[in-house]
């Protein structure tokens, strides 16, 4: 395609589409930075990498990053425990794990992740975030876990609606609440009542203008955004003293879980990106090590982590986009609004923001991926509903280690189930001894029970069409058998070369 040509694509497909995502993101990174407990400045500096650097070098092209929800749990939890200078370094460990990982060409690894445990892990996050959002909608100040939130909410409505109660200096809850609601209510009905020439104008945007104009022309007086007057007052450097702290334990914990969760939603969006369009395929291990590039440069400047996105991202695909440049240009976009009209976000309450959040994580707690999760039985309900329940009752990395346990567990007895039947006619002189599973050592005391069930003097053969694993203990059982049944008339019948090289076996044995 020549230069004209191409020039015209941009015009005509990714310019549009790069406006829409860049009116998606701009609630988004503002909300998720508050959620995270730092200014909201440092959520749009996260957009603006991840769109004008990590655009450039992604290896999934229509892919948009930035600052997640799904990370927001945890940056709350870091800066509570160890404060906001130590985001930073974290982020420069967990940047350099994810350009390690993506030099080894582990991407398609993090996509190996059980779906009941990745939908488990998001669903808990949503709960979190709904938990926590609520009280800034209300604005008041969210505690410290999911329980705490949730035992807090039945005050935070009563202080809010019943008593009087109109701090002199913030407002009131009630009228935070309200906009809040507001802001929700807009999204739902625009998500659901938008004309079709319109259908490109996002509903956080919808709700956000909604929240802002309601508090305008009440002069309510509630909290609204505060962001730096200077884009480079947001920026803050590592100090060497958190630099220090990365031998820690607890740090280095909280580097992998940054990097382990960010690189699997990433992958993970970025396949579903790419189910959504038929260009270029996305290159997971480039995808994953200019992810890892963003974060060390968010780490550098003290932004927020990065993922890919799916919620701007579909918004990419289906504005039109049809290559990188939509991705670059709406980080240009964030970056000429903060840099220009920075007033213009001081214009926002910050429970608009809420409301945006508390709609993104309601949404992350999808019926519909349970529904899909028990078409393949009872185990993967239970592996989600557990990991969701440990999330919100305890912290997030807990609930992973639980669910990816539960998820071990389960493989391990798949792997190890083994089906053994008997079938034919006794009296024929010949039984059929059917196989189906893995036959390992733990299925032994099943398969001997069986074999002692052999009528004497019958021939006994062996059926592996359905076995898809023996071990050597099984094997030898097997032959013992054989040698000791002799006595009694019994015949072992198998192809034991083709067993053996079938499951390569370990050990010689002895053909009966």
């Amino acid at each position: 395609m020549g230069r004209p040509e191409a020039f015209s694509r941009l015009l005509a497909r990714d310019l549009p589409a790069s406006l829409v995502v860049f009116l998606v993101a701009l609630p988004l990174c503002m909300g998720i930075a508050i959620a995270s407990g730092v200014p909201p400045e440092k959520g749009l500096l996260t957009g603006i990498i991840g769109g004008l650097i990590v655009g450039m070098l992604a290896g999934s092209p229509l892919q948009v990053s930035g600052p997640a929800a799904g990370l927001a749990v945890i940056v709350v939890e870091l800066v509570r425990q160890h404060g906001p200078g130590m985001l930073g370094p974290v982020l420069l460990v967990a940047g350099a794990l994810q350009i390690l990982a993506g030099g080894l060409r582990l991407g398609q690894w993090f996509r190996a992740i059980s779906p009941a445990l990745v939908h488990g892990m998001l669903a808990g996050i949503g709960i979190l975030i709904v938990l926590a959002q609520f009280h800034v909608m209300l604005d008041a100040k969210p505690q410290p876990s999911g329980l705490a939130n949730l035992q807090a909410i039945p005050d935070a409505l009563a202080n809010a609606f019943v008593l009087p109660s109109v701090p002199p200096a913030g407002g009131g809850p009630a009228m935070a609440g309200t906009v809040g609601l507001a802001t929700i209510l807009a999204m739902l009905a625009w998500d659901r009542l938008k004309p079709a020439p319109l259908r490109l104008v996002p509903g956080a945007l919808v709700g956000v203008m909604a929240g802002a104009i309601l508090a305008a022309a009440s002069g309510w007086p509630i909290q609204r955004v505060a962001t730096a007057a200077n884009l480079m007052d947001a920026v803050t450097w590592p100090a060497w003293r958190d630099l220090a702290r990365l031998g820690e334990p607890d740090i280095l914990v909280s580097c992998c879980v940054v990097a382990l969760i960010a690189s699997t939603e990433t992958l993970l969006s970025a396949a579903a990106v790419d189910r959504m369009h038929t260009g270029p395929r996305s290159r997971f291990n480039r995808e994953l090590a200019a992810q890892g590039i963003g974060n060390m440069l968010c780490g550098l400047i003290g932004a927020l982590p990065m993922t890919g996105v799916i919620v701007r991202s579909s918004a990419n695909v289906q504005a039109g986009a049809v290559s990188r440049a939509s991705t670059i240009l709406h980080g240009l976009w964030l970056l000429v609004l903060v840099a220009l009209l920075p007033g213009l976000l001081h214009l926002v309450p910050t429970a608009a923001l809420a409301g945006v959040l508390v709609i993104t994580g309601w949404r992350l707690v999808s019926v519909q991926h349970v529904r899909s999760l028990a078409k393949y039985g009872a185990a993967p309900v239970a592996i989600y509903l557990v990991t969701v329940l440990v999330i919100v009752t305890t912290d997030l990395l807990t609930g992973v280690l639980v669910g990816l346990v539960l998820t071990i567990l389960q493989v391990l007895l798949k792997a190890t189930r083994l089906q053994v039947r008997l079938a034919g006619d006794p009296q024929a002189n010949e039984v059929a001894l059917e196989l189906h599973g893995a036959a390992t050592f733990i299925g032994l005391p099943q398969l001997a029970r069986t074999l002692d069930a052999v009528p004497a003097g019958a021939a006994l053969r062996l059926k592996i069409d359905r076995l898809t694993y023996i071990d050597h203990t099984c094997l030898e059982l097997l032959e013992d058998w054989a040698h000791q049944s002799a006595a009694k008339g019994c015949r072992l019948i198998v192809d034991w070369a083709a067993l053996k090289e079938r499951y390569r076996a370990a050990g010689a044995l002895a053909v009966p």
